[in-house]
């Protein structure tokens, strides 16, 4: 059993499966949502922050940042802290360090206070991710557990596309402290019940905390992904860029190099040895690589090239999200993953993906029926492709380091998701200023662009290149995740004849 004797016992639960453990993934679920959305819900508010916090481009850069790159950070040390000091523990201070910081981000007066705040939020949110995720796989038994993992998953995309849409509803009634203060009533409902029903699960014989292996994890993801992010506003060859790209590949070789000699490491390196594990991860790192970068070129796409608002265009983007949800909640895609195994339902699912990619792509004008099925089709290869993956990844190691493995999962899906928004963006502009008319070169938007004109052949030759230039970025983004989801089924299946 995953759950120990003692903890059944102050549960009030006999043997077999836990009575409660699909009310504990509620539970699980709904902080998870919480976290992912803030990802993505502050973007409709930066107008509004500009405006009465008084904040340049530089700050609001931060505002939206500091939230996911100190998450991103922490994930690998929160997964190993959670499965050392106990994920029910860790879940506590995680919902509890992403409720102070939720109060003073809702409540601050001045751009540093809310930077702070999003950097406390991130702290929390990383506890979240990782403790969330290591307590689903500790209560479910493995016939149960695809569902469940399902549902998380399903929760995770839905937030990722919700925060949008939700975030302009909150902004249509109130002022932008209630993103945050929104917060507030999942965390105390999650600390009330994360403190009755989840039991407490942690790893035996931990040893000595690896606290250089958990600082050289941090410095190296934190300077990795803020380089990764920083490429397209400061240019690839930039100092702002190569100096923490530098810096952050040489801390995580030294990470490595660690992890190799250290008595107790937080991180077993020769998971990498693994091919099941290399597989699994590969497939985790381009299915957000594309989705996460797709996403961002099909919410530009919908308000520039078809003139919706972000509220609009977010709503047009559910059925998606809605498609994972229904997938994963009805149980559809857990039998289809039994039935077909995760090699299969990892190239299927990805294929899927892919060729919604493609379809999102080339609809860039006429009616919405195109475009709605190329959401489908993107909602069905995700509901499909990412449970596995992430079945995948937590199979791959031993069950007592559940939480190392969430953190994995976690930062692969952090740095697939920035390179995603970043290497897909850059070509975007790349292609953009390729195919501007000689009169408008130079623009390195379409704002900018448009703003720069004189007619309206030259407006609607901008427009024009922003939907080719979209097109070939979002196709590449379709490329990227069809060979990567072929090459992780064909890692796993290899690794499982072998096996």
């Amino acid at each position: 059993m995953t759950v120990d004797t003692a903890e059944r016992r102050r549960l009030g639960a006999g043997p077999g499966p836990l009575p409660t453990r699909w009310l504990i993934l509620a539970v699980v679920c709904l902080a998870q949502l919480a976290v992912v959305l803030d990802n993505t819900v502050l973007n409709v508010a930066i107008p509004s922050l500009s405006r009465d916090l008084d904040a340049d481009t530089a700050d609001v850069q931060w505002m939206v940042n500091a939230y996911s790159l100190v998450q991103a950070g922490l994930l690998l040390a929160a997964g190993a802290a959670a499965d050392r000091y106990g994920r029910r523990r860790l879940l506590l201070a995680g919902l509890a360090v992403f409720g102070l910081g939720s109060l003073a981000a809702g409540l601050a007066h001045s751009t540093g206070q809310l930077i702070a705040a999003r950097a406390g939020m991130g702290v929390g949110g990383a506890l979240l991710l990782t403790t969330t995720l290591a307590v689903v796989m500790q209560v479910f038994e493995a016939e149960e557990r695809s569902r469940a993992i399902g549902i998380w998953a399903a929760v995770s995309a839905l937030g990722f596309a919700a925060g949008p849409p939700v975030g302009g509803l909150l902004l249509a009634h109130f002022w932008w402290g209630a993103l945050f203060l929104v917060n507030l009533p999942v965390v105390l409902a999650g600390l009330v019940t994360v403190r009755v029903l989840v039991p407490e699960s942690r790893a035996p014989g931990e040893g000595r905390p690896d606290l250089l292996g958990a600082l050289f994890s941090t410095v190296g993801m934190a300077a990795t992904v803020y380089a990764i992010t920083a490429g397209p506003a400061h240019g690839w060859a930039s100092a702002q860029v190569l100096l923490p790209a530098a810096l952050g590949l040489a801390v995580l070789a030294g990470f490595a190099h660690w992890e190799r000699r250290a008595r107790h490491p937080m991180l077993d390196v020769a998971f990498f040895r693994d091919r099941r594990f290399v597989g699994a991860v590969t497939g985790v790192l381009l299915i957000t690589f594309g989705s996460a970068g797709v996403l961002f070129l099909l919410t530009q796409q919908l308000q520039f090239v078809r003139g919706y608002s972000a509220l609009e265009a977010g709503l047009r983007m559910a059925p998606f999200a809605l498609t994972v949800v229904l997938l994963n909640f009805t149980g559809l895609a857990a039998r289809l993953l039994t039935r077909l195994g995760r090699p299969r339902s990892i190239a299927i699912g990805m294929t899927l993906l892919a060729g919604g990619f493609g379809v999102v792509a080339v609809c860039t004008h006429g009616g919405y029926g195109p475009l709605l099925a190329g959401l489908l089709l993107m909602g069905a290869g995700c509901a499909l492709a990412n449970p596995a993956i992430v079945e995948a990844v937590l199979s791959s190691i031993p069950q007592d380091k559940a939480g190392a493995g969430a953190g994995i999962d976690g930062a692969m899906a952090e740095v697939g998701s920035s390179l995603g928004v970043a290497v897909l963006g850059a070509v975007l502009n790349a292609r953009f200023a390729a195919l501007l008319p000689a009169p408008l070169a130079g623009a390195t938007s379409l704002p900018e662009a448009l703003s720069a004109t004189r007619t309206a052949a030259d407006r609607d030759a901008a427009v024009a290149a922003f939907a080719q230039a979209g097109e070939c970025a979002q196709l590449a983004g379709a490329a990227a995740v069809l060979a990567g989801g072929w090459m992780a089924a064909l890692l796993l299946r290899r690794a499982d004849r072998r096996a």
